[in-house]
């Protein structure tokens, strides 16, 4: 017979208790109201079965090294980080594919484990500033480039089916986007939208639509006229409402976009508008940039760091895309970074990994940050301390889970 979940509960906090020790309420509530708005560094624990301290490591255990212009997608289960450049051989970890990082690796939020995740078919050769999205269990990457930046770069959308650990070549019909990197995408209704990029040398405007039943790509010609077009740009970002695409920042090798206005696509009437934010009202709007992270939560975006051209930036900020209110949020970056890839999970947790953090010395740094952007709901406070207080808990069989209480949903997160 099934234990009842309540009992289940009770008698795994009978046997973790005398491990972890009894909090107070008052004590939960305040470490998790500072975890709110404030970034957390991400140790990665070892791996179930990891050798005792001073025996060799497990090849489990190892880490993406330091880099720059990959990108990263989540789910409730994973962080995945794909891609990524980093000019220095030994930091690098003496990449196979050096300066550039041809691999997939996925960070198991319930473990707090990194892995590699080893793939069969053809992954991508274009490694840098390339677009990737997460749709259900397919990782999208379009564009990119290779070695040297502008001289290899590519116009195809590979897929990935995580649960599988797959590739393929999503093959399409209609004019492709021309070979760029630096481009922005969104999936919206079931189309990918892709617009701007470079090709190295020269900066793009241009907006392509990828229906991703009928695999038919459309140039979009807004009927604007071309003073009316956004910039020519690359390394923005995309947020939309359902209605309408809007451009966040990015620029060229010599300037950076400001934000008191944004370039929004208009997709009914296939037209650009401009909208005018309202600034903070203490210190006015977020500085121009480029090369940020951007991440949305229903109406809410969030851009973080990026480079304005002068200075690597550190600053979290949120724009309401009802209001257009631009609102500063306490958090700071703990190391300032550019090139760096951001995600959130679908209940409202952002992890931020990597990126240049020093122009002079030009380093890199392999670390990864979370911050609660929305308040976690008490599932989510309730799972996130289970997991740390009872990290076994993934080496135990389905039907013992769900002999403990677990439902189905928590069961996929511990895999």
């Amino acid at each position: 017979m099934r234990r009842r979940p309540a009992a289940a509960a009770a008698e795994k906090e009978n046997t973790m208790g005398d491990l972890n020790g009894a909090r107070g309420p008052g004590e939960e509530e305040e470490e998790e109201e500072q975890q709110l708005n404030r970034f957390l560094k991400v140790s990665a624990r070892p791996p179930l079965g990891a050798p005792p301290l001073g025996a060799p490591p497990l090849s489990g255990q190892r880490m993406p090294p330091a880099r720059s212009g990959h990108r990263c997608v989540a789910d409730n289960t994973n962080l995945y980080v794909f891609g990524g450049y980093n000019p220095d051989y030994d930091e690098s970890g003496r990449s196979e594919n050096f300066p550039l990082f041809r691999e997939l690796w996925r960070y198991h939020f319930a473990t707090g484990s990194w892995q590699e995740v080893h793939t069969e078919g053809f992954m991508p050769t274009e490694l840098a500033s390339m677009s990737a999205a997460l749709h259900g269990n397919n990782l999208l990457v379009f564009g990119g480039t290779g070695i040297p930046f502008g001289e290899s770069n590519g116009n195809d959308v590979h897929v990935c089916n995580v649960k599988y650990k797959r590739w393929s070549l999503l093959t399409c019909r209609g004019k492709k986007p021309n070979r760029i990197y630096g481009q922005a995408m969104a999936i919206i209704n079931g189309h990918l939208y892709v617009f701007g990029g470079t090709t190295g040398y020269i900066y793009s405007t241009d907006l392509h639509r990828l229906d991703l039943t009928t695999r038919d790509w459309t140039h979009l010609r807004p009927n604007n006229s071309p003073h009316d077009l956004p910039e020519e740009r690359y390394r923005h970002e995309i947020a939309h409402d359902g209605q309408r695409l809007y451009i966040l920042g990015g620029g060229t090798s010599w300037t950076s976009y400001p934000l008191d206005k944004l370039h929004a696509y208009n997709l009914e009437t296939n037209s650009w508008e401009e909208i005018s934010t309202k600034p903070h009202d203490k210190i006015g709007y977020p500085a121009p940039r480029r090369c940020h992270s951007c991440v949305q939560i229903r109406n809410d975006v969030y851009i973080c760091g990026g480079y304005n051209g002068e200075v690597i930036l550190a600053d979290l900020w949120k724009i309401n895309l009802q209001s257009f209110q631009w609102s500063k949020l306490p958090a700071l970056m703990p190391e300032p970074a550019y090139f760096h890839c951001a995600a959130v999970t679908p209940a409202g947790c952002m992890y931020i990994h990597g990126g240049v953090v020093n122009i002079q010395e030009n380093k890199r740094t392999g670390s990864l940050f979370k911050i609660w952007l929305a308040v976690p709901s008490l599932m989510e406070l309730c799972w996130e301390q289970l997991v740390k207080s009872f990290p076994a808990l993934a080496s135990l069989p389905a039907m013992e889970l769900l002999d403990l209480g677990l439902n189905q949903d928590l069961i996929e997160r511990l895999k």
